[in-house]
C-alpha cells in the first residue's frame, strides 16, 4: 500500500464509504481486504497485503445487520494471525448499546457482550463515537477512545444563527447531552417527558419548559424509527415553538422513519454519517465524521491527546 502514514487502515464492507473519506484525509490509500461468501451465507476474511508489524486500523461500524460485527471479528482475528503489531477497531457507531444493563429480569446486557467478543478477538484498542450510554467504555478492558459528534454539531448549529434558541432533550434519559450544549451555547433548555407501552412505541410525552416562541435544537444520540424524535417536535410545535430542528449522531433510521420525519413538524433533521442514511427526505442532512476520526487516528498512533479535539 502506497501511503504517506506509518499505519494501514482497512474497511468492512458496509462502511467502505467512510473509511475511504478518513483515508483521503490521513493522506494514504485504504487497504485491501477480499471477502469471500459461501452458498450457505458464510464468508471469509483475508488480507490481501502484509500487516505483519503493521498498526493497523479496521473501520466497521456494527450497524444491522449482524453480519457487520461478524465481519469485524474475523478482520480482527486475522490481523492478529497476520502478526500486526496493534489491532484497533475503529466502530463509530456501536450497536448493542441499548442493552447497557438489566432493565427487567432475565435479559442479557448485550453491549458487555459485544465488548468481551471484540477482546477475545484480539484488539488493542477501540475508537467509537457517542455511545448510547458512557458506562459502556467500563465494560472493555482495553482503551477507548470516545468521540462526540458535538465537535461538528455545535459549529453547525452556530452557523444557523437562530435567535430565541433553546435545546431540548427528547426523553430524560438525553437531559445530560443536552444539558451540556445548552451550558456550552449559553442557552436555555427543556425536557420531554416520556412513557412507553414497549420498545419503539410511545404512549404518552410532555415537555418540561417554556419554548413558546423559541427555535428548538432536539438533541439525540441516535434515530432508529423516529416515533421519539418526530412526537417531541410536534408537541414543540402545538406548545408554539416558531421551528424545531433535530441533530443525531446515529441515523438508524428503521423503517417507518423517513415516512415520520416527512410529516412531522421538523424543519429538518442532522446526522453524521456513522451510519450510511439510505432513505431519501430533503429533510434529511448528513455531517461527515472523517476527517475527526482521521485525526483521532494520527494523534493515537503518534501518542498524542486526543481531548483537545473535543468541543464539548
Amino acid at each position: 500500500m502506497s501511503c504517506k502514514v506509518p499505519f494501514k487502515v482497512f474497511s468492512g464492507t458496509k462502511s467502505r464509504y467512510l473509511a475511504e473519506k478518513i483515508c483521503t484525509s490521513l493522506g494514504c490509500e485504504l487497504g485491501q481486504m477480499n471477502i469471500q461468501y459461501f452458498a450457505d451465507g458464510e464468508f471469509a476474511v483475508s488480507f490481501e497485503e502484509s500487516v505483519r508489524g503493521s498498526h493497523v486500523y479496521l473501520v466497521q461500524s456494527t450497524f444491522p445487520n449482524s453480519d457487520n460485527l461478524m465481519e469485524l471479528l474475523l478482520m480482527i482475528d486475522a490481523a492478529k494471525r497476520a502478526s500486526a503489531k496493534t489491532v484497533n477497531a475503529v466502530v463509530p457507531y456501536f450497536g448493542w448499546a441499548r442493552q447497557d444493563r438489566k432493565d427487567k429480569p432475565r435479559v442479557s446486557i448485550g453491549a458487555k457482550l459485544i465488548a468481551d467478543m471484540l477482546s477475545v478477538a484480539g484488539i488493542d484498542r477501540l475508537i467509537t463515537m457517542d455511545l448510547h450510554a458512557d458506562q459502556i467504555q467500563g465494560f472493555f478492558n482495553v482503551p477507548v477512545d470516545h468521540l462526540y459528534a458535538s465537535t461538528i454539531f455545535i459549529p453547525y448549529i452556530k452557523s444557523l444563527n437562530l435567535e430565541n434558541l433553546v435545546i431540548t432533550a427528547p426523553d430524560v434519559g438525553g437531559s445530560k447531552r443536552a444539558s451540556t450544549y445548552s451550558k456550552y451555547l449559553g442557552v436555555p433548555m427543556v425536557i420531554c417527558y416520556k412513557s412507553r407501552a414497549k420498545a419503539n412505541e410511545i404512549s404518552s410525552m410532555k415537555v418540561i419548559g417554556e419554548v413558546e416562541g423559541m427555535n428548538v435544537v432536539l438533541i439525540d444520540d441516535m434515530v432508529d424509527t423516529a416515533g421519539t424524535i418526530t412526537k417531541a417536535a410536534d408537541l414543540m410545535i402545538q406548545e408554539g415553538a416558531v421551528s424545531v430542528r433535530a441533530v443525531s449522531s446515529h441515523a438508524v433510521m428503521s423503517d417507518p422513519a423517513t415516512e415520520r420525519v416527512e410529516k412531522s413538524g421538523l424543519t429538518d433533521i442532522i446526522f453524521t454519517d456513522s451510519i450510511p442514511y439510505k432513505g431519501c427526505s430533503p429533510k434529511v442532512k448528513t455531517l461527515s465524521i472523517a476527517d475527526m476520526f482521521a485525526d483521532t487516528i494520527n494523534r493515537v498512533y503518534n501518542n498524542e491527546s486526543i481531548s483537545s479535539l473535543y468541543l464539548i
